[in-house]
């Protein structure tokens, strides 16, 4: 057998050579365009729904959100596992689909039936779909550091310069932050002062909503221009949120100032993240 090959590859050089060369260009061919990935990804088309509730524990987070959304997720078409996660504050719910299923189809089935369980939820929270992706989708990960900036800047810079641009590559789904301190201004009441100017609490919470907003008006005609007439109300400093007025005592205005200290801070932390052993 052997040896009838080599009898053949002898009196056939130029097939042969032809044989080679078509081998080459293929292999290049094929290496140029096979979709090969070093980390493929294996996992079953998977939605999530992840749901904020401020203030919950994670048995009331079971009972009052992620119980009533399991039960209305049994039955979906080609649903292969439902599982869910309850965290402080926080409720996951995973659902896993058969292999080859589509996943818009997949996310537009749970969405559907997210629209038929909104009401039996608390008014305060408002489940939303995660992004498109599966726990071998984090492909990279990055580090901002120096600049003599503060954890909390550096957590401002990345959560509202960087983060936006980098959403917007090509084939990125979602950039997750983690670690720094999230900026917040933060308005803290003192009762005494309260008491001082007799104010409640839930009016001081009520003039700071009425007050962080624009309002629209008429429009005014001047020859050949039209002239938008609008009121301009949204807070931006920590001096417009402490002028913001309360009420009024004996014709005096009571401002936010007077019976709060106003400051910026940051959110509660429930983590921290380490880089460098740092």
């Amino acid at each position: 057998m052997i040896a009838a090959l080599i009898r053949f590859s002898l009196t056939q050089r130029l097939l042969l050579m032809l044989a080679a060369v078509a081998l080459a260009v293929g292999g290049v061919w094929a290496f140029h365009t096979l979709p090969i990935d070093a980390f493929p990804d294996i996992y079953t088309p998977q939605v999530q729904v992840i749901v904020i509730a401020p203030g919950m524990t994670p048995a009331e987070v079971e009972t009052r959100i992620t119980f009533p959304i399991e039960t209305e997720m049994q039955g979906l078409p080609r649903q292969n596992m439902l599982r869910s996660l309850n965290k402080p504050a926080l409720g996951l719910v995973n659902i896993w689909f058969e292999d080859g299923t589509d996943i818009y189809w997949a996310r537009q089935q749970v969405a559907e039936r997210l629209n038929q369980v909104r009401a039996s939820l608390p008014p305060e929270v408002e489940p939303m779909l995660a992004p498109i992706t599966t726990p071998l989708g984090e492909v990279y990960m990055y580090r901002i550091a120096g600049g003599g900036l503060s954890n909390r800047e550096l957590r401002t810079l990345q959560d509202w310069t960087i983060r936006p641009r980098v959403r917007g590559v090509d084939g990125v789904a979602d950039v997750n932050s983690l670690g720094g301190e999230v900026q917040s201004f933060e308005v803290t009441v003192q009762p005494d002062r309260l008491a001082q100017y007799r104010v409640g609490l839930d009016e001081v919470e009520q003039a700071l909503a009425d007050s962080n907003r624009n309002a629209g008006g008429d429009r005014i005609n001047r020859q050949d221009q039209t002239l938008l007439v609008r009121t301009v109300g949204v807070l931006h400093t920590l001096a417009d949120i402490g002028n913001v007025v309360i009420t009024a005592r004996a014709g005096t205005p009571v401002l936010v100032k007077d019976v709060a200290d106003v400051k910026i801070g940051s959110l509660t932390r429930y983590g921290a993240v380490t880089a460098d052993a740092q």
